[in-house]
């Protein structure tokens, strides 16, 4: 095997296992610390996600969720961008579909509804995006503060238009009225019953096949398009793709707009395939797991997809831990995400030079240079 393709090999498969294994070794000292058995745990985490095909579903469910906000992250990270907005932007893009259903005439076919809806939140979540992303190509402000600060603007906007403008009548809880039906997207256990096939009921929706049809989509056009590859150039050496005549500042705003974009898809997974109605917090979490999911695809969308299982499981699974285990609370899955943030982001490349002092020798280094 040449060299190149071992550097493929350690850089793309090796050292992101590695860290994720080395962070659920770490969660495994966590629960020895609190008297959980590690091997216990794991098979109770396992059975809460695949063990029952209600567990299924919502395991999938949480997976097309963590597949957009972490293609949102890995499109702003391929031109150098450290989008952390994607709570914000999911927020307002769950608005943006409630706001194009509410707005179009409940007689209207699926066919068409549901479309405009997703153009909605498409829309909402890219103009919540590109306030950061002019601010930082235009006037220095930093990507990482702006998004932080369009977080908590969300939250506050969501806030009030779920108390003063949205809120259903007659009701204290803040969730706007019900969206017609012709708005909702089918639930997988119901196009399953359709063809013989009995499941229990789940949140898992047909957004799911959205959410892949988008990571093939990204994945397009970052490598097979011109924007694509200039946005990839900009994020290896801005300097060189200024000299090569990219516009860096008009690539920094389509980026966040691109971004911002894929995050706002989270509002017709959770809205229009679940909810049904506008509601407060739905996005909560997602966001911020985006970022771990990014970093352990290795913003690829197939590693993306792979990484977003893997948090599926874990927000599932560490349900059921939680009902399960007396001793162990929802915010173990957390903990593990921060420790999957912690390995495959400041520590991503501990392993590396022992790996490439074991399977890329001197001799084959030798032989690149030659």
């Amino acid at each position: 095997m040449s060299r190149d393709r071992k550097l493929a090999w350690i850089n793309g498969l090796l050292l992101p296992l590695l860290n994720v294994l080395t962070a659920f070794a770490a969660t495994a000292v966590l629960f020895l610390l609190i008297n959980v058995n590690p091997w216990e745990a794991a098979q109770t985490l396992l059975y809460g996600a695949f063990g029952y095909s209600e567990g299924v579903g919502y395991t999938f469910y949480y997976t097309t969720n963590f597949i957009f906000t972490g293609l949102a992250v890995a499109v702003a990270f391929h031109a150098g961008l450290f989008n952390i907005g994607g709570e914000g932007q999911a927020y307002i893009g769950g608005l943006g579909a409630g706001l194009v259903v509410f707005a179009l005439f409940p007689e209207l076919s699926p066919l068409v509804m549901i479309p405009a809806s997703i153009v909605g939140a498409l829309v909402f979540g890219a103009a919540w995006a590109v306030g950061p992303g002019y601010l930082q190509a235009y006037r220095g402000s930093h990507i990482v503060i702006t998004t932080i600060m369009f977080n908590f603007l969300a939250a506050t906007l969501m806030v009030y238009l779920m108390s003063k403008v949205l809120l259903e009548p007659g009701q204290m809880t803040p969730q706007s009225r019900l969206f017609p039906d012709n708005a909702w997207l089918p639930f997988v256990h119901d196009v399953l019953a359709n063809f013989g096939i009995k499941v229990d009921r789940s949140p898992l929706n047909m957004s799911i096949l959205l959410a892949l049809v988008v990571a093939i989509l990204v994945w397009f056009f970052l490598w097979q398009t011109r924007w694509g590859y200039a946005i990839r150039a900009t994020g290896r050496n801005a300097t060189a793709a200024t000299y090569a005549g990219i516009n860096q500042k008009k690539i920094i705003v389509v980026t966040m707009c691109i971004s911002g974009a894929l995050a706002g898809l989270v509002g017709i997974n959770e809205l229009l395939g679940y909810h049904h109605r506008i509601i407060m917090n739905f996005h909560v979490g997602y966001g911020f797991g985006g970022i771990a999911v990014a970093l352990m695809g290795r913003n690829h969308p197939f590693g993306i997809v792979i990484a977003a299982l893997l948090f599926g499981i874990l927000y599932q699974g560490g349900a059921e831990l939680a009902f399960e285990w007396s001793n162990i609370s929802r915010d173990i899955v957390v903990v593990m995400q921060g420790l999957v943030i912690l390995f495959c982001g400041a520590l991503e490349y501990m392993y590396k030079p022992w790996l490439m002092r074991w399977l890329v020798p001197v001799s084959d280094s030798a032989k690149g240079a030659a």
